[in-house]
């Protein structure tokens, strides 16, 4: 593996376990206004910060030193390195085209729904 796919990697990893300690976190606190169960627990400082921290470097650890996990992730570093992204002047023309069409799809969905609407308010009258 190269070094610098590794740290790449590593970095992933890492900022996995942060989203999903924190998300632990925001779990526990969201559950604990609605469960009393969950309320009594986390007064308990472990169960409140320690169990996010727990998870998200238990997660960490898992992600980094298992070898199926590593050797995807790698195949993921070496795909995404293959991609090549748009030019700006490319970006820029797409977004214009993509406009105009919204505008135009826009205009054609007033044009029925002021029809649809002229058409049954003819009718009920």
């Amino acid at each position: 593996m190269e070094k610098t796919n590794s740290k790449i990697l590593t970095l992933s990893f890492a900022l996995t376990g942060a989203i999903i300690g924190l998300t632990v976190h925001l779990l526990i606190k969201a559950f604990s206004g609605a469960f009393g169960t969950v309320a009594r627990a986390a007064e308990n400082d472990l169960v409140k910060h320690g169990l996010p921290v727990v998870t998200g470097l238990g997660l960490f650890l898992f992600l980094q030193f298992s070898p199926k996990v590593l050797a995807w992730a790698e195949e993921v570093v070496v795909e995404v390195r293959k991609v090549v992204f748009p030019t700006r002047k490319e970006t820029t023309g797409m977004t214009i085209v993509v406009l105009i069409f919204v505008f135009i799809s826009s205009l054609i969905v007033t044009v029925f729904d002021f029809g649809s609407a002229w058409f049954i308010n003819g009718i009920i009258k």
